[in-house]
């Protein structure tokens, strides 16, 4: 098998440095470029394979039009978007695979899955989600917060956002019930599992139908 050839979008932030380093670890991957703000992207995505996307909501929306173009695979792992943003991903994604998750971590997506069950399993537990990160992150709750919320199917959640130092980022799910409460956590303790989610995300997604899919269909979950 040929090596994927992948696109990076942006270069100096925290993710395009750690899914650089990412690349140059992993054989099956060959970088072809970044693609930063005032580029011409298209000849990069022309080369590409995949495009791996962390970046601004506005960025990220106009570069799924032109992945959708040029029918590569999509990982997108920024965060923060509105309705109407939702709505031009969901379009691009019938022309392209979009891989689309709040949090590109392996371990995340499962305790995602695990949250479904617990909730619907306690149906009368009430949910509280608290999440912790640098002082950096504008958006709050964080995109893996909502994302945990969307997995509980509940209409009532308490969210709590912590920002300060330089957390990578720390989740907590806790079912209250009388007397007594369940707890799922997970901690980053590096970005660089994101990057590896996001590699996996891009060598799934290949030769599969156009469509908007989640890091749960990339576990097969």
């Amino acid at each position: 098998m040929s090596s994927i050839r992948i696109a990076i979008a942006g270069r100096s932030g925290r993710m395009a440095r750690a899914l650089r380093e990412a690349l140059q670890s992993d054989a099956d991957f060959e970088p072809v470029g970044h693609i930063c703000a005032g580029d011409d992207p298209l000849p990069i995505i022309a080369q590409a394979d995949a495009l791996l996307d962390f970046t601004t909501p506005a960025a990220s929306v106009a570069l799924s039009t032109l992945t959708a173009q040029a029918r590569i695979v999509h990982v997108l792992g920024t965060t923060g978007f509105k309705p109407e943003d939702e709505s031009k991903i969901r379009a691009a994604a019938r022309h392209a695979v979009i891989v689309k998750s709040g949090n590109m971590s392996l371990a995340v997506a499962l305790l995602a899955a695990l949250v479904e069950r617990v909730a619907a399993a306690l149906p009368d537990f009430d949910l509280s989600i608290v999440e912790m990160h640098h002082r950096a992150k504008r958006d709050a709750p964080s995109g893996t917060a909502l994302l945990l919320g969307k997995a509980s199917g509940r209409a009532e959640i308490g969210y709590a956002s912590l920002r300060g130092g330089t957390v990578v980022g720390e989740h907590q799910a806790l079912f209250f019930g009388p007397k007594e409460r369940i707890v799922l956590s997970h901690s980053a303790e590096d970005r660089s599992i994101f990057a590896h989610g996001a590699l996996a995300a891009a060598k799934w997604g290949q030769g599969k139908k156009p469509g908007l899919y989640a890091m749960a269909d990339v576990l097969g979950l």
